[in-house]
């Protein structure tokens, strides 16, 4: 496989929200929602033989947040695949989209900083929010729908369920 290819079948962190924490990356197959058998790097903290602290905000994942302790598993030639969560962290993750129109991505970024959120943007156009907790969580959801009325984004939040 060239690097080319590889590179299209890892979404990566580039700038981690909690890269001083981390000592490990770890693969996340995207799953049933993603047909090119794609995976997530997450960057993590190493704290047992096969569980990790998770050290940045999923991008694609659904039902991991910041902070979750996650247990991995060999799997398709990779050492260290996620299998689940085994310790939520009670973070909430929400993925902003902003589009290929003009909209006020530093304004609204800075906004959703100013709540207490820590983010990570994945590209020009998706940026990956985390809430400590649902009272932060609702404010930030709270700001996002408002902003996605006046059509300056989309978002959804990081929970299948």
């Amino acid at each position: 496989m060239s690097q080319q290819q590889s590179e299209k079948r890892f979404a990566v962190h580039t700038d981690p929200v909690w890269r001083e924490r981390s000592n490990f990356i770890i693969h996340a197959e995207l799953g049933e929602q993603d047909l090119l058998g794609r995976f997530e790097q997450l960057w993590t903290r190493q704290v047992g033989e096969d569980r990790f602290e998770v050290c940045c905000i999923p991008f694609f994942l659904y039902d991991v947040a910041l902070g979750d302790i996650v247990a991995t598993v060999p799997k398709g030639g990779h050492q260290y695949v996620l299998e689940g969560v085994v310790e939520p962290s009670g973070r909430f993750v929400f993925r902003v989209w902003f589009g290929g129109l003009f909209h006020p991505r530093e304004e609204i970024a800075e906004q959703l900083t100013q709540l207490g959120a820590l983010l990570e943007w994945s590209s020009v156009n998706l940026l990956a929010v985390d809430a400590a907790d649902a009272l932060q969580a609702q404010r930030v959801a709270d700001f996002l729908q408002e902003r996605r009325n006046r059509g300056q984004l989309l978002y959804d939040t990081g929970r299948s369920a």
